[in-house]
């Protein structure tokens, strides 16, 4: 085995380079040297660690091709089809008017990603991984909606020098245009089915976002909640199921917020709601509400939106209101990554918004003056994580002209 020393890096000395980032760099020559790795491969007592990363290192270079096999499954109904009964390979092909020798290839993939699982008589049944794609449309929807993501992920680095630039999931997303854009957007025929399409595929993704906060915060406390980028009311109509006592406003874009009306009287709630129309960056929200929520909306935006949104929701709840802010958001340094791959890019290609921790939500929030901000700890921190804050003076004694 090669034997390797400390030599400092190169282009400093001794001196100039810290012991830690020459051990650092130690390692990272150490475990891409080929000798290591037959070695580790040979020995009975590491090989299980090479082989894990070698099955880590595969996965990541066939994620692609992964993510294809599943959204082949929910565009063919497959798994919902064998969630009914398990079926045969002649049953599916019949079912999705596919070639059986084609199909097979599809249904052998999705065993081996454990979609499917096989049942007696050959028969393909409801796989671990298959069964929550099945009973949950939200899920369905975002991997449907991933082929627009894919569109601008071709060319990986082209898409990093184009930061900024509107892209195929922007156009997607009509409130992540800018102002040019929507007032370009505001005379195109099919602007109303735009709002009605990314307002379709929220509500339906919304409820796993929503069984968190219900499951997690408290509600007694409060009359009045405002729901600020509240879409199509999915949260305010669950909410009103779980706390009667509580009068709802939804504010929302007027395309949205129309939608949202049309949602509440379905479900005969307009009594106990009401769906404000304007723009959180251009118009005041309405008044009233000891609560505010807003509920994966920071994340859309640029820091200078979300401070401005933040400062409008302050101006907007009385002494001795909260706000509730809810959506995924990055691991702090040193904590295991949960989503932050996939959502740095979903942002990316959106055009405008950034994932962010915890630590700098809870800073912009203190910026725009609210007090005794914390977690609330939930279940399943990977969809959401959850924050609160309190206004406790009129004015926000820091933060006063901070956005003006």
């Amino acid at each position: 085995m090669k034997t390797l020393d400390l030599a400092p890096l190169p282009g400093a000395s001794d001196r100039e380079t810290p012991w830690r980032d020459r051990v650092e760099a130690l390692v990272d020559r150490w475990m891409t040297s080929d000798a290591l790795y037959r070695w580790s491969a040979a020995n009975p007592l590491t090989r299980w660690v090479t082989r894990s990363r070698a099955r880590k290192v595969f996965d990541l270079m066939a994620g692609f091709v992964y993510s294809q096999v599943l959204l082949a499954c929910v565009r063919l109904r497959i798994l919902e089809t064998v969630a009914e009964r398990p079926r045969t390979l002649d049953e599916l092909a019949q079912a999705t008017q596919l070639p059986a020798a084609g199909l097979q290839r599809l249904l052998q993939s999705a065993l081996a990603l454990g979609l499917l699982e096989l049942r007696s008589r050959g028969r393909f049944g409801l796989g671990p991984l298959g069964a929550p794609v099945a009973g949950h449309a939200g899920i369905r929807a975002m991997i449907e909606h991933h082929a627009v993501l894919y569109q601008d992920m071709q060319d990986p680095v082209a898409m990093l020098a184009a930061s900024g630039q509107v892209g195929e999931m922007a156009k997607y997303w009509p409130y992540a245009l800018d102002e040019a854009d929507k007032a370009k957007a505001a005379a195109d025929a099919l602007q109303t089915e735009k709002y009605a399409r990314y307002s379709n595929l929220m509500s339906a993704s919304q409820p796993f976002v929503v069984d968190e906060i219900l499951a997690s915060y408290r509600f007694d406390a409060h009359q009045e909640v405002l729901d600020v980028g509240g879409g199509q009311g999915t949260f305010l109509s669950r909410l009103a199921h779980h706390a009667p006592q509580l009068a709802l406003t939804l504010f929302d874009l007027p395309e949205v917020a129309t939608l949202a009306r049309a949602n509440f009287a379905r479900q005969g709630l307009l009594g106990r709601t009401k769906a404000v129309a304007g723009s959180f960056l251009q118009d005041p929200l309405p008044e009233g509400a000891d609560l505010v929520t807003l509920i994966r909306v920071a994340h859309d935006h640029p820091d200078a939106d979300v401070r401005t949104v933040l400062a409008a929701i302050y101006a907007a709840l009385p002494v001795g209101g909260t706000l509730l802010l809810a959506e995924p958001m990055a691991q702090e340094a040193g904590e295991t990554p949960l989503g932050d791959a996939y959502f740095h890019f979903y942002l990316l290609a959106m055009g405008a918004g950034r994932l962010r921790t915890a630590s700098e939500l809870m800073s912009m929030m203190a910026q725009a003056g609210f007090t005794h901000i914390e977690t609330v700890p939930n279940a399943m921190p990977l969809q959401t994580q959850i924050l609160v804050g309190r206004k406790s003076r009129a004015v926000p004694a820091a933060a006063a002209t901070a956005f003006h």
